[in-house]
């Protein structure tokens, strides 16, 4: 039978193995199979037309920004040609200087309300926050090794209490958790979410402050074809595109659809995937039948279990080990400038309350993981912005909130956006849920927000893995086990194997795509 390589899942991660397959093999029939009625996975970007005469607002129902070093991503970017339609975040803006964290009251002291996280000598001279940041980093420069017996992996939490104390773990790792994981801390694995961290510890014989004093060995970072990339994203902090973080997924989509080797299948899930002698069977679940030589999954790994689970036993427990989390993306749009809503900054995290996560979904207080301050970063996207950067000037204000995560989920609104509700301006008023989010927004920012302009919430359903303590190797384990069951022949990739961020996702589908044994 010719080659013939079927990709599970069109994600970012899909798109990016098949991507690479067909540069690889541009003979190679390519099949990407998705179960749902469009490409894209979580990145979803949506331009919106705004009521009385206000223009139109960007707005990301997912991921909305890229790192610079992601050199994976940037590769795309410079392949596909997508430089001019670049826009970035420069490192000396307010959005790339001022970073909030919103600490409740009930943690008591100085340090409550919104307090900016110092970034230079004299914000560290004058922040709440030195109370707790200060000391916490200079025993830690002092402290003797404490690492787990053979430096077992352990959670997020458990690294940072050991080595700075439990204020610094439960204030800041709790809050950075909820940004990147929508987690609870005392839950990701110090591993797999930080593995720098655990390097720079290692080199500095068990502390992280001495080890970041230490050289890092340089590694080959690969070849990557950037083009002139590092020198367009010279002095950015981040980057987007201006029609938003879908230009890259629908970019590799449509490349893709022009190469007569590669076929799409659209809402189509997979039920079952056999394997033969010789071949793969993937059925569908409509009903058709299709037959590869070769398997690159990207689907969840609890999916991936699903379809492999009956012809392999227990061995592939380690699919169904990471729990998920689920985020409601609350986008909202206010009259006014920026600089009439809130500070100038990227935004604020939380800190999980220290009296623990509540066992039931509360009707005065979503579980709130931290806002985005959208207006102060991505402004460029907008129709109504003059400038890059218009605090003080621009027409509306766009923000998100993310709810959920390691809080019980609330109840949906009985409508999910505000163009559709009632018409009846009588009738047109603002869903519990909403009130309840304003209220909130309005107690974090000290003052009283006007009514949106627009808002809509969108519920991202088990949409990010929690990488438990021993992810590492369980999925080295894994992998193992599939190489020697499939003979190079199947691969798997995606958020769930080797990181939750953009690039770590482009990055791994590259990978498989490399390391199919064809």
């Amino acid at each position: 039978m010719p080659r013939h390589v079927a990709v599970l899942g069109a994600g970012l991660t899909g798109l990016s193995s098949a991507f690479h397959l067909s540069r690889l093999h541009p003979n190679l029939k390519v099949t990407l199979i998705e179960g749902q009625k469009q490409a894209g996975g979580w990145v979803r970007s949506s331009r919106i037309a705004l009521p009385d005469n206000y223009g139109s607002v960007l707005l990301e129902a997912g991921p909305r920004t890229l790192r610079p070093n992601a050199q994976s991503i940037l590769e795309l970017v410079n392949i596909l040609k997508l430089q001019d339609r670049v826009i970035t975040v420069s490192k000396d803006s307010p959005a790339a200087k001022a970073r909030y964290l919103y600490i409740p009251p009930e943690y008591g002291g100085t340090a409550q309300g919104l307090q900016e996280i110092p970034s230079s000598l004299f914000g560290l001279l004058k922040s709440p926050l030195t109370r707790t940041l200060v000391p916490a980093v200079v025993q830690e420069l002092f402290k003797w090794n404490n690492a787990p017996p053979d430096n077992q992996d352990e959670s997020v939490d458990s690294f940072l209490r050991r080595r700075f104390g439990s204020s610094f773990a439960e204030t800041f790792g709790s809050a950075i958790i909820h940004g990147i994981y929508a987690a609870d801390s005392r839950k990701v694995s110090i591993g797999a979410a930080f593995p720098t961290m655990v390097d720079a510890a290692n080199r500095g014989w068990g502390g992280l402050v001495r080890g970041m004093l230490v050289p890092s060995r340089k590694q080959d970072p690969g070849s990557y074809d950037v083009g002139d990339m590092p020198n367009r994203l010279e002095g950015a902090a981040v980057f987007s595109f201006r029609d938003g973080m879908q230009t890259l997924t629908d970019s590799l989509e449509e490349d893709l659809k022009r190469n007569s080797n590669v076929e799409i299948i659209y809402n189509s899930p997979a039920s079952s995937l056999e394997h033969g002698r010789d071949e793969f069977q993937i059925n569908l679940a409509g009903g058709q039948t299709i037959p590869a030589t070769h398997v690159i999954s990207t689907v969840p790994t609890p999916t991936l279990h699903h379809l492999l689970a009956s012809s392999n036993g227990d061995s592939l427990q380690a699919l169904i080990a990471s729990p998920t989390s689920t985020v409601h993306v609350v986008n909202i749009v206010f009259p006014g400038p920026p600089s009439s809503i809130h500070p100038a900054g990227f935004g604020y995290l939380i800190p999980r309350p220290p009296s623990g996560y509540p066992a039931n979904p509360s009707t005065s207080r979503p579980g709130f993981l931290g806002t985005v301050f959208d207006s102060c970063s991505l402004a460029d996207q907008d129709t109504e912005t003059p400038n890059p950067f218009s605090y003080d000037n621009a027409r509306f204000t766009k923000l998100t909130v993310m709810v959920g995560g390691p809080y019980p989920t609330p109840s949906l609104p009985p409508f999910l956006s505000s163009s559709e509700g009632p018409t009846s301006p009588a009738e047109r008023q603002l869903p519990d849920y909403m009130r309840t989010v304003l209220d909130q927004l309005s107690l974090h920012l000290s003052q009283t927000l006007p009514d949106p302009v627009y808002w809509r919430v969108v519920p991202n359903r088990r949409c990010i893995p929690t990488l438990l303590p021993g992810h590492t190797q369980r999925i080295q384990e894994l992998r193992s086990f599939l190489d020697t069951r499939y003979e190079g022949r199947l691969q798997i990739a995606g958020a769930g194997v080797g990181g939750v961020s953009l690039g770590d996702c482009v990055e791994g589908g590259r990978k498989a795509a490399r390391n199919l044994v064809l």
